[in-house]
């Protein structure tokens, strides 16, 4: 028997998070609900960021925008996580998707400042 967690692949998240349409918005909204698929998310978008760092044109107002809506939709138990892979490259395209999940507030909310 096939192990549940090996779908979706980080090809499909990445092609997902590449286009980002509602239903691809849909569909991720549904990985991000089992917690069993957040290592097969993560690879999909250190995929997506990779194949956007690699590529010719770098669509930066994409990335943020990716980024942004990634952090507005990702639970609570995500948020840590996608700020490292949001932190852990200096090239530009990464810095666009950080911009992003930085302006969704995701890891404040998650996480709120002690007073």
């Amino acid at each position: 028997m096939a192990n549940a967690t090996a779908f979706p692949d980080r090809d499909t998240i990445a092609d997902k998070m590449a286009n980002l349409g509602e239903g691809e918005q849909a569909y991720l909204r549904l990985v991000m609900e089992n917690v069993k698929q957040d290592e097969n998310l993560f690879a999909g978008l250190e995929l997506y960021l990779n194949r956007a760092a690699a590529g010719r044109f770098l669509h930066t107002l994409k990335l943020e925008k990716a980024g942004e809506w990634l952090g507005n939709a990702a639970p609570p138990r995500l948020q840590i996580r996608l700020m490292e892979i949001a932190k852990s490259s200096h090239h530009p395209a990464y810095q666009a998707f950080r911009a992003g999940v930085v302006r969704s507030g995701g890891l404040e909310r998650a996480y709120p400042p002690a007073r």
